[in-house]
């Protein structure tokens, strides 16, 4: 699958951070039995790539992606760890030689319009816009899709349950990236069917 592919095949991607590793398959499980396909895991804890390694062997039919890349070396290691697609809060000349060396997809936050165009003149047309409520939300978008109708964003940062809908009306948007899929308290409490309540939920936005 390619980076709009991908996009387009869930309404919501969730960004996980996993603090307890034996929490990762069961809660991929969960949201997979709820519609939602497409997850984020982060590098934001240190069980990062190991729940992503633990994902594409026992969750085959998640499409996994690996969230918080800072770093060229971490596109490598994501990628044999199971991920076929990253993202990364902005974009960096280390980030485009990681993305392009390693081939692995990549989905580059930005949060103003030249930093837009200046992706968009790498060769990047999918973005995330983060963080998307402080960057402006859905009166940013809208501007953003008069000057610039060619590219598509995945926005991310701030957006609940409650607000996902107003961004996924906006013509520019392919789906929308949001942590309230994976509460930590339902995490602690091996609560999954709440997990798989909420998937079903957000899969039902679109």
């Amino acid at each position: 699958m390619n980076l709009l592919e991908i996009m387009r095949a869930s309404p919501v991607i969730p960004v996980i951070a996993i603090d307890d590793l034996k929490h990762a398959v069961p809660l991929a499980r969960a949201l997979v039995a709820g519609g939602i396909r497409v997850l984020e895991v982060t590098l934001r804890t240190q069980h990062g790539l190991a729940a992503i390694r633990a994902i594409a062997e026992q969750v085959p039919e998640a499409i996994l992606g690996v969230g918080t890349l800072t770093r060229r070396e971490d596109f490598v290691a994501a990628r044999d760890a199971g991920a076929v697609f990253g993202v990364s809060p902005g974009l960096t000349m280390e980030l485009i030689e990681g993305s392009r060396s390693s081939g692995l997809p990549l989905l580059p936050g930005v949060m103003t319009p030249s930093e837009v165009m200046s992706a968009r003149e790498v060769g990047f047309h999918q973005l995330k816009l983060f963080p998307a409520v402080p960057a402006g939300g859905v009166g940013m978008l809208n501007a953003i899709a008069g000057p610039l109708p060619d590219v598509l964003f995945c926005p991310t940062g701030g957006i609940s349950q409650e607000t996902a809908a107003q961004f996924l009306a906006c013509k520019n948007v392919a789906c929308v990236g949001g942590s309230w899929l994976t509460p930590k308290d339902a995490l602690a409490a091996g609560d999954w069917a709440r997990v798989e309540a909420l998937a079903k939920a957000a899969s039902g936005l679109r």
